[in-house]
C-alpha cells in the first residue's frame, strides 16, 4: 500500500500496489481515520506496511519530526505517541492481546497509566517511557520480537495550564504513575515493574520475567503457584542482597544485619505426602517469608536517606544511559534546545549535554528506588499470594497502596480536606 497526504487538507490517500484494487482516496478526516482503522486490524503487519511505504518520510535528520499528517496517522495506527521513534504496535483491548499472545506463544507487556499513551500529555512516567524505553534500539527490538504490547488507561491524567497573561501558556500534567505488568497469554500476572526504570535495568527485568512466564507455562495446577511464589521469594532475597551490597559500596557504615528469608515454598506434591492441604503446609512459611522481608525492608529504608539514595543511584548510572535514538527524540521534541546546542562554540558546554546528564541522574535514582522499594513490595504480595492472580485487582492495589492514588479519591490527593485556598468553592468547576 502507498499512503499520501494532500497538503491543503491533510487528507490520507491509500493506494493498493500490486493488486487490481482501485486507488482509495480519503477526502475527509473521517475517511482517513477509517483507513487507519483498517490497517490496525492487520496488527503489526499493518504497521510494517505503513513504515515501508513512508520509509523516506520517516528517515529524518537529527532534530526533525515527521510531517504532522504522517506523524498523526502513525501514532493513531500504533496507538502510541512518537511511534516514529519506537515503531511498536500496541493493543488497547486486552482480549485481543491475549489471543495474539496465545497464537504467537509470547507473554504480554501490559502498561497501565493515567491518560492515554497516544497523547502528548499522558502522565509523566508514561511520557518518559516514550523517550527513554520504547525508542531505545535494544528495548524496542525485545518488545517487538518477544512480547505482545497492550496499554490501558486507569483514569484521565490531571492537567494544568498556566496563563502568564501575555499570550504565553505553560501546559503540564500533575501527579500520576505508570506500571508495566508482565502477563502470560491467559492474562495472569507473573511480575510487574512499577514506575520508571533505566533502559538496561528494564531489559534485565524483562528477561527475568519472560523466563518466569515460560517456566510458569511448563507447569500445571498448584505447582504453577508454588513456582511463582518461589520465584518472587528469590527475587525478594536478591533485592535485599543487592541493596545491602550497594549501601556498603556507597560507604554507608550503619548497614543493618538482615534476617535470611526462609527457603523452599512447598509444592502440591510435598503437601500431599503429609495428607494435608497445601495451604496448611505453606501458609506459615509464606508468612515467615513475608514478615522477614518486611522487617528487612524497614531496616534498609531506615539507613537509606536521600543522600544515600543519590549515592546508590550513582552506582547504577550506566543502567540509565540513553541511547542515540532516545537522545535524538529528545532533541527533536525540543527544537529551541537543539538550536542553542548548534549555536554555542565548540569550547562551550553543550546545554543538551547538561540537561541529559541531569535527566539520566534522575532516571538512575528512580530506578533504584522503584526496584528496592516498590518492586520489593510487589514481590512480597506475590509471595503472600493475595490479590495477584487478576491484573485488575492487583492494579487497584498498586495504585492505592504503592502509588497512593486510589480510585476512591476523585481528586488524586490534589484537594486536601483540611486545606483552604481562599477561592470560591475551592476553585472547583464541574
Amino acid at each position: 500500500m502507498r499512503f499520501g497526504y494532500f497538503s491543503s487538507a491533510a487528507v490520507l490517500t491509500i493506494v493498493a500496489l500490486g493488486s487490481a484494487a482501485p486507488i482509495v482516496q480519503a477526502q475527509t478526516p473521517e475517511a482517513a481515520a477509517a483507513q487507519i482503522a483498517a490497517l490496525r486490524t492487520q496488527g503489526s503487519s499493518g504497521l510494517q506496511t505503513f513504515l515501508q511505504t513512508y520509509a523516506q518520510q520517516l528517515n529524518l535528520p537529527l532534530g526533525t519530526l515527521p510531517q504532522p499528517e504522517v506523524r498523526a496517522a502513525l501514532d493513531s495506527l500504533c496507538q502510541q505517541r512518537d511511534c516514529h521513534a519506537s515503531r511498536l504496535y500496541w493493543y488497547t483491548d486486552l482480549e485481543q492481546a491475549k489471543a495474539i499472545a496465545k497464537a504467537e506463544g509470547k507473554p504480554i507487556l501490559s502498561l497501565r497509566l493515567l491518560g492515554r499513551l497516544d497523547e502528548e500529555l499522558s502522565c509523566a512516567n508514561s511520557r518518559f517511557f516514550r523517550i527513554i524505553l520504547y525508542p531505545n534500539a535494544q528495548v524496542s527490538q525485545v518488545l517487538r520480537e518477544r512480547f505482545v504490547l497492550h496499554w490501558q488507561s486507569v483514569r484521565p491524567v490531571p492537567k494544568v495550564s498556566i496563563d502568564f497573561g501575555d499570550g504565553r501558556k505553560l501546559e503540564r500534567t500533575l501527579t500520576g504513575n505508570s506500571i508495566h505488568y508482565i502477563l502470560d497469554s491467559a492474562g495472569r500476572p507473573i511480575d510487574a515493574l512499577p514506575g520508571l526504570y533505566g533502559p538496561q535495568a528494564f531489559l534485565r527485568q524483562l528477561q527475568q520475567a519472560e523466563q518466569a512466564v515460560q517456566e510458569y507455562g511448563r507447569r500445571q495446577g498448584a505447582d504453577r503457584e508454588s513456582f511463582l511464589q518461589q520465584y518472587h521469594r528469590d527475587r525478594l532475597a536478591a533485592i535485599q542482597t543487592a541493596w545491602t551490597a550497594d549501601l556498603k559500596q556507597a560507604g554507608i557504615t550503619a548497614v543493618p544485619k538482615l534476617a535470611p528469608l526462609p527457603e523452599g515454598v512447598p509444592t502440591a506434591e510435598e503437601a500431599s505426602r503429609v495428607a494435608v492441604s497445601k495451604m496448611v503446609v505453606e501458609m506459615p512459611l509464606l508468612m515467615r517469608i513475608s514478615l522477614a522481608a518486611a522487617r528487612n525492608r524497614t531496616l534498609l529504608e531506615t539507613v537509606t536517606d536521600q543522600a544515600a539514595w543519590v549515592k546508590l543511584a550513582e552506582l547504577h548510572r550506566d543502567d540509565a544511559r540513553l541511547d542515540t535514538s532516545s537522545r535524538n527524540l529528545m532533541r527533536s521534541k525540543n527544537p529551541s534546545l537543539l538550536a542553542a546546542t548548534k549555536s554555542v562554540p565548540a569550547s562551550t558546554a553543550d546545554p543538551f549535554g547538561a540537561l541529559l546528564s541531569k535527566f539520566e541522574a534522575v532516571i538512575a535514582l528512580d530506578t533504584v528506588r522503584n526496584e528496592y522499594l516498590l518492586h520489593n513490595q510487589i514481590h512480597q504480595w506475590f509471595v503472600e499470594g493475595q490479590t495477584t492472580d487478576q491484573v485488575e485487582t492487583l492494579n487497584d492495589r498498586v495504585y492505592s497502596q504503592l502509588f497512593l492514588t486510589p480510585s476512591s479519591d476523585p481528586w488524586l490527593g490534589l484537594l486536601p480536606a483540611d486545606g483552604y485556598a481562599a477561592i470560591e468553592n475551592d476553585g472547583i468547576r464541574q
